[in-house]
């Protein structure tokens, strides 16, 4: 028989998780759950959705896992106090990282409640710590760590040896040189180049590309 899965989330992010969970796993998605004030409708994606503080009654921690379906919000906190609940109450975390993702070797060093979306390439040597979600097409070099609950969003490109810090976002396109660390709660900005260490909760912007003098109606070889 399939593992049974509630998914803690109702938004975006628990739609998504729906998708890749009854499309790429073995897992059998019966049902979501959510803070009680946020259950605005009973069924969801066809499911039902149940009041966190009732799932106990309906599917206890010893008949399901859960996977917590949560974006960066405040810098992962919100993702991070869920996960630390859906523990406190006993469940176990699934994780998720797609057939369409590239790791050697089989035995990938990843921690509870992750999610690793396609074309994500995983080299060796490297750890990933819980709660972490590596969105597509990103690349994480060998010996590069992963600190908990931290958001890699796609295209980012993470060389080796690198120590990224807990509850980190790092933006599209992001590049990470090799041989850094990345302080813990750092935002590292869309198109960032960073080619040196990085202080705790520091953020860092790529350059934004300005509009040009002329419109585009004047440049004919288009």
């Amino acid at each position: 028989m399939n593992k049974r899965l509630v998914i803690y989330g109702n938004g975006q992010m628990g739609e998504i998780a729906h998708f890749y969970f009854t499309r790429d796993t073995k897992y059998d998605v019966v049902a979501f759950t959510a803070d009680r004030e946020f259950v605005a409708s009973e069924s969801f994606q066809g499911l039902p959705v149940i009041p966190f503080d009732e799932l106990e009654q309906t599917y206890p921690a010893d008949s399901c896992e859960i996977f917590v379906a949560l974006s960066y919000s405040k810098i992962n906190s919100l993702r991070m106090e869920k996960f630390n609940l859906v523990r406190e109450n006993g469940y176990e975390c699934a994780s998720y990282i797609s057939s369409k993702a590239s790791w050697w070797p089989d035995d990938l060093n990843m921690g509870a409640n992750c999610f690793i979306l396609e074309n994500v390439v995983v080299q060796p040597f490297v750890k990933i710590g819980d709660n972490v979600t590596i969105w597509s097409g990103s690349h994480v070099g060998h010996h590069s760590v992963i600190g908990a609950h931290s958001f890699i969003t796609s295209q980012v490109i993470i060389s080796g040896g690198v120590r990224i810090g807990e509850r980190c976002f790092i933006g599209v396109n992001a590049t990470l040189r090799d041989h850094i660390d990345i302080g813990d709660e750092c935002v590292i900005g869309a198109g960032a180049l960073v080619m040196g260490n990085t202080e705790a909760g520091g953020v860092y912007s790529g350059t934004a590309t300005s509009r040009a003098a002329i419109p585009s109606s004047r440049i004919r070889s288009i």
